[in-house]
């Protein structure tokens, strides 16, 4: 067994931004065991400072390129809630299809190229594609679904343009609905391929108890709105966000760490299963059980399983929710304006990597104030206090192996490392 141990990973690789793990075992002793966040914060908070309210969306999107739909929404909810705008259902049929997109684009990237190759012996999907080019070729096929289905109703995934407050500027016609369902169908096809190639995998045997946070609803398995609640029993509304954050400033990263009640906690595709597992899709539930996935699962590497139940949820309620469309039409309709132009207003959403908060106050149709609360920073403390967990665990192995499987570790965790280096806006209490 090693008894003095030496990680020092600049940076971790297959993951969106930069991120080091630092572990130092000393005589059988774990001294110093860190996730080091090294970017330059970005105060996308300041920025919004002085904005037209109209400008949140669009702004916030550029906060990250594979949730850009995921903060656009939460902004748009923000924004709806501090100005009195209740959407239409035909807003909120459109803004969940869309949501469906960007859970399936970021999932299929993170479980076919990011985490895949680590169990298929392979550095990167490069080499995959070479020694399995079907699981590749799958993947690619599945995501340019995915983007195509955002591109038809907000204009494009990647900082998408048609979402506004209130509604829609652009509408999906009844002929790219009528191709996306059958592309849809077809795509189940895939989907049992991708839970096949996941039931031939196996996960490294590590568990911690933790807290899993995410938002519920009674009747939906909830990515848009809902209640905060919590695997230990706690209910919040979404406006009492700060009291379950809580967030500080740690020496060694520039995002910040979250704790409620001073533990740290896990938000993701695992979180939203343990809390939401009995509202899944039929369908979804059959995977579920195909991985041998039940609640409560404490195995942070089952986030990436999680991942793999939610692309099957998400295809089969992409598929309802086309046929509501459907069924009642596509009516072209102005976005509804605000009752006021000041307010003060929380959206929550259940983005890829976990929920996602945005705080705005507006004055006079101009914003006074921003905060943004990122999934990846809600799980770095969680992240360091598995790895102190895991190391102890994997000493009978060599430096090499240990470094790899702590950056299988964060790789589970799919962390968007740019997303979560903000500071919150020093002039908003």
């Amino acid at each position: 067994m090693a008894t003095n141990v030496s990680v020092d990973v600049h940076h971790v690789t297959r993951v969106e931004g930069h991120g080091n793990i630092v572990v130092d075992v000393v005589d059988g002793q774990l001294e110093r065991c860190e996730f080091a966040i090294v970017e330059t914060p970005r105060f996308f908070e300041a920025m919004l400072r002085g904005r037209p309210y109209q400008e949140a969306s669009h702004i916030t999107s550029r906060i990250c390129g594979i949730c850009a739909v995921g903060h656009a929404t939460t902004s748009l909810r923000a924004t709806e809630n501090a100005l009195g705008i209740s959407p239409s259902q035909q807003t909120v049929l459109l803004r969940k299809l869309n949501f469906f997109g960007e859970i399936l684009d970021s999932h299929v990237l993170h479980v076919y190229m990011l985490v895949a190759p680590d169990f298929l012996g392979v550095g990167s999907v490069i080499p995959l594609a070479r020694t399995a080019p079907e699981v590749v070729l799958r993947a690619l096929r599945m995501k340019k679904l995915a983007g195509d289905l955002c591109k038809a109703v907000c204009g494009r995934h990647t900082h998408p343009v048609a979402m506004t407050v209130g509604g829609f500027t652009h509408f999906p016609t009844e002929a790219e609905l009528r191709d996306l369902r059958a592309r849809f169908v077809n795509m189940r096809a895939d989907v049992d391929s991708l839970v096949e190639l996941y039931q031939g995998l196996t996960m490294p045997d590590f568990e911690r108890d933790t807290e899993f946070i995410a938002l519920s609803k009674a009747d939906e398995y909830a990515f848009i709105d809902g209640t905060i609640a919590s695997t230990d029993g706690g209910l919040w509304p979404i406006e009492d966000y700060k009291s379950v954050t809580n967030e500080t400033i740690v020496p060694h990263s520039s995002a910040k760490h979250t704790s409620n009640a001073g533990q740290s906690y896990m938000v993701g595709a695992l979180a939203r299963f343990n809390i939401n597992h009995d509202r899944l899709h039929p369908r979804a539930k059959k995977a579920a059980e195909a991985l041998k996935l039940k609640p409560k699962r404490t195995n942070p590497f089952f986030n990436t399983v999680a991942q793999v139940v939610e692309i099957c949820h998400a295809v089969e309620e992409s598929i309802i929710l086309i046929d509501k469309l459907l069924e009642r039409g596509i009516t072209p309709e102005e976005p509804i304006e605000p009752t006021s132009l000041s307010g003060e207003g929380v959206g929550a959403c259940e983005v890829p990597r976990g929920i996602l908060f945005h705080r705005y106050e507006i004055e006079d149709g101009i914003i006074t104030g921003a905060d943004c609360v990122i999934p990846t920073g809600q799980n770095l403390a969680n992240i360091e206090n598995d790895m102190r967990a895991f190391v102890p665990t994997l000493l009978d192995q060599t430096e090499e192996e240990i470094t790899l499987s702590l950056e299988m570790l964060v790789r589970a965790y799919d962390p968007c490392i740019s997303c979560s280096t903000h500071l919150v806006d020093v002039n908003f209490k």
